[in-house]
């Protein structure tokens, strides 16, 4: 019969439990009262979401869209089948012509632009001509692109996202969230690194026109702002994806739906500040190390090195940081062969004996069978130290 045991264990390190007095009280203010159609602020590492409003409710995306054409070509490089030094040769449809009122890299039909400029030119510069190029270069058309945008949202969990066109223009059914313009900056930042490098640039010059990043946050001395993305049109309003770094935590900001251009950098920078002022982010177990080792029975080795699946972060208010408890509850005996990824037991993290996490333990290594003597011994141990539990129980 399998017996199953709890191990009370203290972080150590920038985890250590701190002796807390009875009357020690932390004051978290409420996150700023915006003036925006809706927000996000997550934390990259963890995913948590700080603080939000209307988080789910749909709006129009306007140029936030870029963010995801930017994305389906880094997936492109990322399955080696676009380089950042292809050539693409501008057509007909992605004339700036064609954009007479809105934002544009002023290419020509016949232009030859590589794909690093292509995508300078629309995460820089916002040139709805550049995405049409960029996506007819990609998929054959920018309907067919739409589509790779649209799966793409589906597959990374942007469930309140439809897209229309690769530049964000107003349309028929065209909407987001501010929530899922969070998660697509994540994976973005996460999956092609070397594509959002670019969004720090802070100008580009094309056909002799040099424009500036419209990411005004860039020039913030007060924070360390390296991306991401503006949005305007007059049925979404000013909006503004942006995200930065303080120390080891990095946060992602998503405001939609200002009243000007200065209002989306406000309340932007607002967003920010009370994120790093008030919240921390740790890494409580790192995939890449034991987290414990457990005795095995029947197998090959003795001992069995136990880990989670992914990196484990958490993000709380700075003061709850040190009233962290991690509980492992190991699923015993371990019995060999066990296969490396095999789930072992769970991890729980509480803070004044409430669960905050919970995650899966892992074997971090594969251990084969032992021989017949070293199984035929260990089946012997097993049975009379389960009838003695059993008997003093």
């Amino acid at each position: 019969m399998s017996v199953t045991f709890l191990k009370n264990l203290a972080l150590t390190g920038t985890l250590a439990l701190a002796a807390v007095s009875a009357n020690a009280v932390t004051i978290i203010p409420k996150a700023p009262n915006l003036n925006a159609k809706g927000y996000v602020l997550m934390d990259f590492d963890s995913g948590k979401v700080i603080a939000s409003d209307n988080a789910e409710t749909q709006l129009a995306p306007a140029s936030l869209t870029k963010i995801m054409t930017a994305f389906v070509a880094g997936q492109e490089i990322n399955n080696g089948r676009l380089a950042m030094d292809d050539i693409v040769t501008v057509g007909r449809k992605a004339w700036s012509r064609y954009f007479p009122d809105s934002s544009k890299m002023f290419i020509e039909p016949g232009d030859k632009i590589s794909v690093a400029n292509l995508l300078r030119g629309i995460m820089i510069q916002s040139g709805n001509d550049a995405c049409v190029a960029l996506a007819e270069h990609i998929a054959g058309s920018e309907q067919a692109f739409v589509e790779l945008m649209n799966g793409w949202a589906q597959q990374i969990g942007m469930t309140g996202t439809r897209f229309v066109n690769a530049h964000g223009l107003d349309g028929k059914g065209i909407a987001t969230t501010p929530k899922d313009m969070a998660i697509l900056a994540r994976r973005l930042i996460q999956d092609t690194p070397q594509v959002y490098d670019i969004y720090k640039e802070k100008e580009f010059t094309w056909n002799g026109i040099t424009q500036t990043n419209r990411n005004k946050l860039l020039w913030d001395n007060s924070l360390n702002v390296d991306g991401m993305k503006t949005g305007y049109t007059s049925k979404a309003g000013y909006s503004l994806v942006s995200s930065a770094i303080q120390d080891d935590m990095r946060l992602i900001s998503v405001v939609m739906g200002t009243p000007s251009r200065n209002a989306r950098i406000s309340q932007s920078r607002n967003l920010l500040t009370y994120g790093f002022r008030f919240y921390d982010t740790e890494l409580l177990v790192p995939a890449d190390k034991p987290a414990l080792t457990e005795i095995i029975w029947k197998g090959a080795e003795d001992q069995l090195d136990i880990t989670v699946p992914n990196n484990v972060y958490m993000t709380l208010p700075k003061s709850q940081l040190k009233k962290i408890d991690v509980q492992y509850q190991i699923n015993e005996p371990l019995q060999a062969p066990i296969a490396k990824g095999d789930v072992v037991g769970t991890a729980s993290w509480t803070i004044d004996n409430e669960t905050v996490k919970e995650v899966a333990l892992v074997a971090a290594e594969t251990i084969e069978q032992g021989g017949f003597f070293k199984r035929l011994l260990d089946s012997l141990k097993l049975f009379f130290s389960e009838l003695f539990g059993q008997l003093f129980s």
